[in-house]
């Protein structure tokens, strides 16, 4: 396999990539496909290697045999020069490397750092690495204080850290880890990473604002009646009962994935597009949330149902979960970002697991006019003017606005533009393909920072701490009908675009 050369604008400087927890469900499902992908999307194939970390007893072949088998199923895509794809057990054979941690101890991570400096000095990679932390809660702490005291943060050359979600708990939680992690790691050192943000299609959110007058001119309180921001799933809890029952949706989701989306949308435009300048607007949306009350918020939690046909069980029915447990699995939040621009705007967050579809959307309602010239004529589906961002499936937008329909009578109809990112550019990269690749290029831009993530955590603790009950759901519905409480006082009502629709529809 000869070298490819470096392509496009952000050169990657040689480096070792470790990655902790390598044998794990994230290594073997996500991150050994996307660095797959990555290498010949960007012709890196001499850039990086890869060293997997665990507690496992194995050896290099044995962590080659398990790469191997993750990426040799996945189907190539068009790489930037047409160069074809490496074969999966050649490219496994070059980049690969293993080392047991077994118990975690000192002496095993000072085996750890000869067995780095050895790769280092023998592929000339000039101490630049970045540590990859695939790896449960529980066991970041310990590995983090670890690598401190081995001496692995620091070297000749650049070290960055990946820190997967969750950031803590709560905000007490999440002001320890900030501290814990700035124990060992400057802040511009660490990449907390939230795999929506690596969508092409959340990134595309700010491009489509900022980059369109015609949009940003009406992205204020004078032309935006709500916005809706949906992640809904149809799969219940699978064999995550263990995390999940003492998690939730507010802090598996809403804490992170669903405020990331309220962030962007809601933030001013940046004094330059820099990764610096645009996590400053974020923040300062955070900051102006109002304080989330109780009646603010409705939680839930899916009953037996039937979803795509199937009857499923209900959550208390789900294997690992505890007797009783008060755990929600759906959220709806109304809440207010008191600034200049959206004074007065309702932003409707949701989500849910078991709900009737799967999809991430953001509704952007604008006003109606202000006087209804058309009021006598008829109406056949009015729903106004609406913007969907569609995250995912089917990624991209339409636009719903009126137009008048021949007929004997004079009627109004609601039709859409429409725009799907495959349509125009073919199969979007995953989005640890392009999380991965901002770390290996120094890109901050969607990663969440320390002030950041503890904002977060400052607007929903108190929401946490009220101990909220769940009420009840059919699985395969929308969530609980007490949701409707948080809209109805404005007249509004929740909205999806679902797959196939011609119209909008809840």
């Amino acid at each position: 396999m000869e070298p490819l050369p470096v392509v496009g604008a952000r050169a990657v400087d040689r480096h070792l990539l470790v990655v902790f927890g390598a044998t794990g469900d994230l290594y073997r499902q996500k991150l050994a496909p996307a660095l797959y992908h990555l290498v010949w999307q960007y012709q890196m194939s001499d850039r990086f290697l890869i060293l997997g970390v665990a507690r496992s007893q194995m050896d290099d072949e044995g962590f080659k045999s398990l790469t191997r088998a993750s990426v040799e199923g996945i189907s190539p895509r068009q790489t930037q020069l047409g160069e074809p794809y490496a074969d999966p057990a050649e490219w496994c054979d070059q980049v690969l490397y293993y080392q047991s941690i077994a118990d975690g101890g000192p002496e095993a991570f000072d085996a750890l750092r000869r067995r780095i400096e050895r790769i280092e000095a023998a592929h000339g990679l000039g101490g630049n690495r970045i540590f990859y932390l695939a790896l449960p809660p529980s066991a970041l702490g310990p590995t983090v204080e670890a690598l401190g005291a081995s001496g692995l943060t620091h070297s000749a050359g650049w070290t960055r850290l990946v820190v997967e979600k969750p950031f803590g708990v709560d905000l007490e939680s999440a002001v320890g880890l900030n501290a814990m992690l700035h124990g060992c790691f400057d802040e511009p050192q660490i990449y907390r990473i939230d795999h929506y943000l690596g969508k092409a299609t959340v990134q595309n959110l700010l491009v489509f604002r900022l980059a369109n007058p015609l949009f940003e001119s009406v992205w204020n309180r004078d032309r935006i009646d709500n916005v809706q921001i949906t992640v809904a799933e149809s799969v219940g809890i699978g064999s995550r009962a263990g995390y999940y029952d003492r998690s939730g949706a507010l802090r598996d989701m809403v804490q992170n994935h669903l405020t990331q989306l309220l962030s962007l949308v809601g933030m001013e435009p940046p004094v330059s597009f820099d990764a610096e300048a645009i996590r400053d607007e974020k923040v300062k949306v955070l900051q102006s949330i109002r304080p989330i009350s109780p009646d603010d918020v409705v939680l839930g939690q899916y009953a037996p149902g039937r979803v795509n046909g199937r009857r499923v069980a209900g959550y208390l029915d789900e294997k690992g979960v505890s007797s009783g447990s008060n755990t929600p699995t759906y959220a709806a939040l109304r809440v207010f970002i008191d600034s200049w621009r959206w004074q007065g705007v309702p932003f409707y967050l949701r989500t849910g697991k078991r709900l009737g579809g799967r999809l991430t959307q953001i509704a952007v309602t604008f006003r109606e006019p202000p006087v209804a010239l058309f009021k006598s004529f008829e109406r056949s589906r009015h729903q106004g003017n609406v913007l969907y961002f569609k995250l995912q499936p089917h990624e991209g937008f339409d636009l719903f606005f009126d137009v008048q329909k021949p007929s004997g009578t004079p009627q109004l109809d609601t039709k859409s533009l429409a725009f799907a990112y495959e349509e125009a550019f073919g199969i979007l990269p995953d989005a640890y393909e392009t999380l991965l690749y901002d770390v290996m290029t120094g890109d901050r831009t969607l990663f969440v920072r320390s002030d950041e993530a503890e904002e977060a955590w400052r607007l929903y603790t108190p929401v946490l701490e009220a101990g909220i009950n769940p009420y009840p759901y059919q699985a395969g519905s929308w969530g609980p009908q007490e949701a409707e409480r948080l809209l109805s006082p404005r007249g509004h009502e929740w909205t999806v675009r679902l797959p196939g629709n011609g119209n909008p529809g809840v």
